[in-house]
This record gives structure tokens, sequence and C-alpha cells, in this order.
């Protein structure tokens, strides 16, 4: 199962010429998750191999401008291209009033929009995995979030099987996927005989916008991917304390503590580029990057190896892109 995260935005409060707010695509298998979607990230996916497909689900952080401001002109775009596919919204308390009060900007769509409200400690199920909700401090309602993957089953032991007796066919799927088997001659063979120790799903976990907090640590703890913001350098720390973002060494402190696979560090505040905010970190946390926009990180499963930052991974287009309309305007 394929695991990646696509980074759509990775400016800060505003966008520069290189970066765009803040807006994370996570894909996994046929599953597209969008994260924020700020100012122009409908562009950002039809510039990407990603193309503007019809997402099903958005995952609000919080209600800044910088995270939300994409939203009215992405509905209205799948209005006028005749979407009929319903589209959730996850996010805080107080989405159903915001997005009530852009009624009048987006005006009359062709598909309903779902309107789901989460608490901190709230968790979306799904076939798989689940998306788990965790609190951030960033001074207002604000909601972080975790994919986390369920255990898999232990690898398969064909020699074992083999010298039990069981032939090839449904009678291994069924042990796979955990179930005994009674065989021919009546022998029963368990799972436990032919599988070896479970093994972990992938995690990965997306902050927002947060200042440092011992509740992230926890959330973190032992991630493949932390994605966390890193506006400002220590040099600015009394600024970061007084807008409640964090500087990149706090992120990096935060990676160390929750023995984090790897950390990813976006929300750039306009006076960085990026190096210095990578080198700052990676004095604390080796294993940092600095994404730029369309910038991939591949996740395999930990035994293919660790996660893997792909410059330009999403820049390089596989397929035509879709028209932004196929209806009148």
């Amino acid at each position: 199962m394929d695991l990646d995260l696509v980074f759509l935005g990775t400016a800060g409060s505003m966008p520069t010429a290189q970066r765009a707010p803040a807006a994370l695509l996570v894909r996994r298998g046929g599953d597209r998750l969008l994260f924020d979607c700020a100012e122009g990230t409908q562009r950002q996916l039809l510039r990407s191999s990603v193309g503007l497909v019809e997402l099903p689900e958005v995952f609000v952080t919080h209600f800044h401008a910088d995270h939300v401001l994409g939203l009215p002109g992405m509905f209205k775009t799948f209005a006028l291209r005749g979407r009929e596919l319903p589209l959730v919204v996850y996010g805080p308390r107080g989405l159903v009033d915001l997005l009530g009060s852009l009624k009048r900007v987006v005006g009359k769509l062709t598909y309903e929009v779902r309107l789901v409200e989460l608490e901190p400690g709230d968790a979306v199920e799904r076939d798989g995995y689940r998306l788990a909700t965790f609190a951030v401090a960033h001074g207002v309602r604000a909601l972080g979030w975790s994919l986390i993957e369920a255990t898999r089953p232990g690898r398969f032991d064909v020699q074992g099987a083999d010298a039990l007796g069981v032939p090839n066919g449904p009678e291994r799927g069924a042990l796979q996927r955990g179930e005994p088997v009674t065989l021919a001659d009546g022998r029963t063979v368990t799972p436990e005989q032919v599988l070896g120790p479970p093994r972990p799903g992938r995690k990965l976990v997306v902050t927002g916008d947060t200042a440092p907090s011992e509740g992230i640590v926890e959330a973190a703890w032992g991630a493949d991917v932390l994605v966390t913001e890193a506006t400002f350098s220590e040099e600015e720390r009394d600024r970061a304390e007084e807008t409640m973002h964090q500087t990149a060494a706090q992120a990096a402190e935060t990676a160390r503590r929750a023995n984090v696979g790897l950390l990813a560090l976006t929300h750039l505040s306009n006076r960085y580029f990026g190096p210095e905010i990578a080198r700052e970190a990676r004095e604390i946390f080796p294993e940092t990057v600095v994404p730029k926009d369309f910038d991939v990180i591949d996740v395999p499963f930990p035994e293919r190896g660790g996660p893997q930052l792909i410059k330009g991974g999403a820049l390089h287009r596989r397929e035509e892109p879709e028209p932004v309309s196929s209806g009148p305007q």
C-alpha cells in the first residue's frame, strides 16, 4: 500500500514567489486526504502531477485565513464542473459557522457539502487506518491530525506452511488473515504456526500551526513522519512565543523527544529561504527536511526503509490535466 505526502503549500502567513500558503495532500492507496486549503490550493493541484481531482474530503487544522481561504474557490470550481459526489469537510468547532458565512460567496453548488466538527481525542475510522485528532497550542480552536495504520499480520512463513502440509490456495490466504484452517487429514493449523510477530503500520502526524506542546510529543510518539511548523528561527523566539508559533529548534526538540523517523518543517516565514531553518533544526534532530512546494515524502513500510524526500516529486506530470470546467460558466 503506497503512502506519501505531497507538499502543495509550505509558506507561512503570506505567499511568496516560491511558496504557497498551507496545503498538504496525503495519498494512501486510492485515498486522497487534503489537510488545509489555503489561497491558491486548487491551482497548486493543477500545476502538480495530482491534478484537481474530485477530493472526497478536506481536513482543516484551524480557521486562520492562510489555511482556509482556498475552500470557497475550490467549492465553486467543483460546481462549475458539475460535480455530484458529496464533499466532507472536517474541522474544529466553529466549522459550521465559518462555512455558513461563505454561502453568499460560493453560491449554489451542484453537490452536498457535509461539515463535521470534531474535538481533540476524536477519531475517524477507515479501512486499515484511522485519523485521530489531538490538541495543539495556537490560541484558537485548532486540531492536529494523526494518520495511524492498523497493525499488520506477521510475515508468512512459506517453508513452515510447506512443512505443515498447508496447500497453496485459499487456506494460506485464510491463515494470513488470522483465521485457522482445517486440512484434508483433519489437522487444524493456526495462524500462530505460520505467521511471524505482528508488524506495526505507519504513522503520520500533521500539527498545523502551534507553539511547542507536551501534547504534540505524546501524539507524535514513534511517528514515521512529523509535519509541523517552523515559522521562525531561534533569533525570533520572542516573536514565536508572542504569536503562538514555534522555532525550528523547538520543532526539532519535539521530534527528538517523540522519537520520530523524519521531521518535515513547513509554514516558513517569508524572511527565510529554507536552508537556514534546516541547519538550525538539524543541530538538534539530524533527520530533518524543509520541503518546498511540490516536494514529496515517500513513506514505505519500515521493513523497506525509512521515509525519503523526493524533491519536485509532484512536478513530473504522469497524466493529462483535468479540464478546469466541463460545463457552462
